[in-house]
């Protein structure tokens, strides 16, 4: 029989089992409650979770795209990079894996810190580069040796190749590798190895030449080793350019001022096309893709030529008598003189308090507008500059694309300048003066141009005076050319123009007479022009003013020339600066009849196939 001790101790247990019992369903039930959180409610996140510490994706680095010539001919392409990389984890001393490949391929010290660097900051299984863009014969031997050589992996990718090397440096410019303030946002970028166009074309199209990444599903284990390829979208490649530079063209000017300091612009005057845009010296832009070495490069930043310039969109330089055309037209224009009226010339000119002087000692006589401009009169200049004024001359010398960029697709392209009362008041604070307008009118004093605004404004002078731009990238088909502006003038007046330069080169009191070309169909028109980069003063005028030949270089004239032909029926534009050449009738003269004459030949040869 139960006593009441007995009742009460199992009242107590009793609840205590209850309360037990509660709290240990409560758990449970917390506890199923969060499984179903975590299984069911949240699954698609921690499979999320889960898949990323089991599935790595990759980016897959898209091949660069060509640029060709107009001709289809290979001026930037991709070839194959022979690389030898070191797997650390494959070794068991990687010292002695480097001492044994040094033996077949040298390392210097420089690259073994590199390495070992590497090695100490990656993970065993990834590898390092030793060394790349290797040729066939070392890469072989490699090869051949693989078995005396634990840890290391022969590689192949590709690498960006320049085979015309310097011929189109200043065009297609070059890539190289990426630096911390160019990765932005791209992840692209951030590939190893991963180049970007620095220079040239390679850069102002560098987003069309890059193409897009594609990307590689990967299965890795928890200390990121590949296991295996689970999906993969291959990337897209770049677009392939076609330029409408002629590879040939532009090798034959550049073969013909190879050891000048100089600049040639060759243009189709009906279309605006650029069949070459040479500067010389240049440079291989292969040295830049593969790493170019302090020592060479301080070379290029010190030779005086300026090698890494490219002068022919960025150098700018007084035109000389090649923007006499310009004042001649602007005078005829206004009306302040006719191709009949002649001006005397005794090779001084009073403005002032200053005497300005006519490069001919003896003075040309009196001479009319056509004799003017195939003689070089510059007294002639002084006089119908000042008549017409500087404003006047400023319009004309826009309306022909002077003191202007084009944006032709290549980077540092300058403007130039060509000056006006507005211009010399908001830059100097200084008012125009008549000296200003005299210097003017004979291409020196503050005008200054680019040797492609030379070749746009030959072209437009001859053209029937269509204000063409030039280009350099030929348009997608898609893309219909604009018929260009007509440059308002008197028809009559730019065929006296024309008389004028033909007479250049075509009259035996043309400055250029000796490098006429006579040779039936291929007779050309033009004018000289000698821009003096130093002011002779009146006390080596007085007892003999020196000969070009005479100065050292750097004091030398500029030697220009701007051309065209054939006067028949004009189809090609030149222009040519030799930087302190000397006269632009002796030295850049000759090169403009050579490469017209190349083109006319080539011509010939095209009708005969």
């Amino acid at each position: 029989m139960a006593t009441p001790a007995d009742d009460l101790k199992y009242k107590l247990f009793t609840r205590r089992a209850s309360l037990l019992s509660g709290g240990m369903l409560v758990l449970t039930s917390g506890l199923v409650g969060r499984l179903y959180y975590l299984q069911v409610v949240n699954q698609s996140q921690y499979k999320l979770l889960a898949d990323k510490n089991r599935i790595s994706l990759r980016l897959l680095a898209p091949e660069r795209g060509k640029i060709l010539d107009r001709n289809g001919l290979d001026l930037a392409i991709n070839r194959t990079d022979y690389r030898v990389n070191l797997i650390p984890e494959q070794t068991e001393n990687v010292e002695q894996t480097l001492d044994a490949l040094n033996a077949i391929l040298p390392i210097s010290e420089r690259q073994r810190k590199r390495i070992l660097r590497a090695v100490k900051r990656q993970r065993g299984f990834l590898p390092v580069m030793v060394a790349e863009n290797l040729d066939w014969d070392t890469f072989a031997r490699v090869n051949i040796n693989i078995p005396d050589l634990p840890g290391i992996q022969p590689d192949m990718g590709i690498t960006r190749y320049y085979p015309e090397k310097d011929l189109l440096a200043h065009i297609v410019g070059y890539v190289a590798s990426v630096n911390e303030r160019e990765i932005g946002e791209d992840p692209l970028l951030e590939l190893p190895g991963f180049k970007i166009g620095k220079n040239g074309m390679e850069r102002v199209l560098d987003q069309r030449l890059r193409g897009k990444a594609g990307n590689s599903k990967v299965e890795v284990n928890v200390m990121g080793r590949v296991i295996r390829e689970l999906n993969r979208n291959d990337s897209q490649p770049g677009d392939t350019l076609h330029l409408t530079i002629d590879r040939d063209i532009q090798k034959f000017t550049a073969d013909r001022v190879r050891d000048e300091s100089a600049a040639v612009v060759v243009i189709d005057v009906h279309s605006g096309e650029l069949l070459a845009l040479t500067s010389t010296p240049a440079y291989d832009p292969n040295d830049f893709n593969l790493g170019i070495s302090q020592k060479k490069y301080d070379v290029l930043l010190g030779d005086a030529r300026k090698p890494l310039i490219n002068k022919a969109v960025q150098g700018v330089y007084p035109p000389g008598s090649t923007f006499k055309m310009i004042v001649a037209l602007a005078a005829l224009e206004a009306g302040v003189i006719d191709k009949d009226e002649t001006i005397f010339c005794n090779s001084r000119y009073k403005i002032g308090n200053t005497v300005k002087h006519c490069w001919k000692r003896t003075g040309h006589g009196h001479v009319s507008m056509v004799e003017a401009i195939a003689g070089s009169c510059d007294v002639y200049f002084y006089e119908i500059a000042g008549r017409v004024g500087i404003d006047k001359i400023h319009e004309m010398a826009a309306r022909f694309g002077l003191g202007r960029k084009f944006g032709i697709d290549i980077p540092g392209e300058k403007d130039g300048i060509n000056p006006s009362k507005g211009w010399k008041m908001a830059t100097r604070g200084q008012r125009w003066q008549g000296g200003d307008t005299a210097n003017v009118g004979i291409g020196q004093g503050a005008v200054l141009v680019t040797p492609l605004q030379l070749a746009v404004m030959i072209a437009r002078l001859v053209n029937g005076g269509r204000a063409i731009k030039p280009s350099i990238l030929i348009a997608d088909r898609e893309d219909k050319p604009q018929e260009p502006e007509k440059i308002p003038f008197n028809p009559a007046n730019m065929k006296v123009i024309h008389e004028g330069m033909m007479a250049v080169v075509n009259k035996q009191f043309g400055v250029a007479f000796a490098q006429r070309i006579r040779e039936e169909g291929m007779s050309y028109g033009g004018k000289t022009g000698s821009a003096q980069v130093r002011r002779i003063s009146k006390a080596e005028r007085d007892v003999r003013v020196r000969k070009n030949e005479e100065k050292p270089w750097i004091e030398r004239d500029h030697a220009l020339f701007v051309g065209y032909g054939p006067l028949e029926n004009p189809r090609y534009a030149v222009s040519v600066i030799v930087e302190h050449g000397g006269g632009g009738s002796s030295k850049a003269a000759p090169i403009a009849k050579d490469v017209l004459k190349y083109m006319f030949e080539q011509d010939k040869a095209e009708d005969k196939a």
